[in-house]
């Protein structure tokens, strides 16, 4: 029997341990997709609410682990922290932090999830956990959210700019993961200063004549080494050329908006980058996220939240009114992220620690209700206490919402299988 398997190629071996799975396990998907699937009850395909709605998706992340008690999910009595909360202005949402009033403002737009869970505390894989839906592994590095559009929807037709691009990057993204490198987002390190390195430092000719030769050079090995990795190789230059001579390089550019613009995002680059993002998906890219640090708050949390909520609160609220008014709100989802929320409990410090058990994340947009509160955390946002969601499942919301096949499987490179958002469930309650 083994050789017979040998013998088989890569698709009828998977068909082979799929039919071996069904006789002898009773499922009849991988392992840990049939639950996935029986969950979902086929409500993550075209015919689901919200399924392909977000065209483009603004990630804003929150970098550091964002207090939920004192932004997205206030709590009344000892554990509410310093600021007051503010009543919210929408019929489905009770009250937001008090650092926020902005938000509170535009509410209505918002959707929410109070109740996430993960289990890992730790920064470093609560932070790729929430952008691949996959633990770290050594042996594996997993795409982000963009990679996966990239793979199922194609290049968006008629535009030169990149799929994906991270605003505010670090060094440590997961990037294209197992998918070629030609689909990795573009690191933007600061909105003021926009894509770098994009102009020759040769004249037209010069740099045309080097190309040349570089194609010259490189045209034996091309048709010797006809692989996949090669190919991804020549595509990766080709788009990088593409890209240097298109019009579409202005998007990048922040003074093309008024001074009274950019002052409405707030000087700062969160806000910047969140009108960096509104104009990158207007010249047609898929996935922008942006990225805002400083929420690893163990002292003196008032003090930083009322640096950082100002922060969140004009960038956020501005964004969404710009996209509102431009037309772009249905067609795009924003969602807001981080690694995990923070204790209820004040600490010696007056700040709070780490805390996986329970935290918030939102969504506006792109197909999402508004003014609406899926889950809930217990009275002191200990616990989620009710439509406990994970990580995986969130992720597999904005799939869903991004027209994914969430539950297809996708073999890597070292025949292993994946799918969007691991074993999540898409949240689809929370689409109109």
């Amino acid at each position: 029997m083994k050789s017979e398997l040998l013998r088989l190629n890569d698709a009828n071996r998977r068909q082979f341990m799929l039919n071996t799975a069904k006789t002898v396990l009773g499922v009849t998907l991988l392992p840990g997709l049939s639950s996935k699937m029986a969950k979902a009850a086929g409500a993550s395909g075209p015919g689901t609410p919200g399924f392909g709605k977000a065209k483009h998706v603004i990630y804003l992340w929150m970098g550091g682990g964002m207090t939920h008690i004192d932004t997205f999910d206030p709590k009344e009595g000892a554990t509410k922290g310093f600021g007051d909360r503010i009543k919210a202005k929408a019929e489905g949402i009770d009250y937001l932090g008090g650092y926020l009033p902005k938000l509170a403002e535009n509410a209505s737009k918002l959707s929410l999830i109070r109740s996430m869970s993960s289990k890992t505390g730790v920064h470093e894989a609560g932070t790729y956990i929430m952008k691949t839906g996959y633990e770290p592994r050594g042996t594996i590095v997993h795409p982000a959210m963009g990679v996966w559009g990239s793979h199922f929807l194609g290049r968006i037709k008629d535009v030169t700019l990149p799929d994906s691009v991270v605003v505010n990057s670090g060094s440590a993204y997961p990037g294209a993961g197992f998918f070629p490198p030609a689909m990795s987002p573009i690191p933007i390190s600061n909105p003021e200063t926009g894509l770098q390195n994009i102009k020759p430092t040769t004249s037209d000719a010069q740099f045309s004549k080097r190309i040349s030769l570089m194609n010259e050079f490189d045209s034996g090995f091309r048709k010797k080494f006809q692989s996949e990795d090669v190919k991804a190789y020549s595509e990766f230059y080709d788009e990088t050329l593409k890209l240097m001579k298109s019009e579409d390089l202005k998007a990048f550019d922040l003074t093309q908006e008024t001074p009274e613009t950019r002052e409405k995002y707030g000087k700062n680059n969160f806000g910047q980058g969140c009108l960096l993002a509104r104009r990158l998906i207007e010249s047609g890219v898929r996935f922008v996220e942006v990225q805002m640090g400083g929420w690893d708050m163990h002292n003196t949390i008032d003090n930083a939240m009322t640096n950082n909520g100002n922060t969140l609160d004009t960038g956020f609220s501005a964004l969404l009114l710009d996209l509102e008014a431009k037309g772009l709100l249905d067609s795009t989802l924003v969602v807001l992220g981080s690694e995990f929320g923070r204790t209820p409990d004040i600490n010696e410090n007056d700040g709070r620690d780490h805390y996986p058990l329970a935290y918030t994340t939102v969504l506006a947009g792109g197909g999402a209700k508004r003014g609406f509160a899926y889950g809930a955390s217990d009275k002191e946002g200990r616990r989620p206490a009710d439509k406990q969601t994970s990580p995986e499942d969130f992720l597999a919301t904005i799939g869903h919402a991004m027209g994914l096949p969430v539950d297809e499987v996708v073999m890597s490179p070292s025949n292993r299988p994946f799918t969007v958002g691991n074993t999540g469930v898409p949240v689809i309650d929370i689409f109109a």
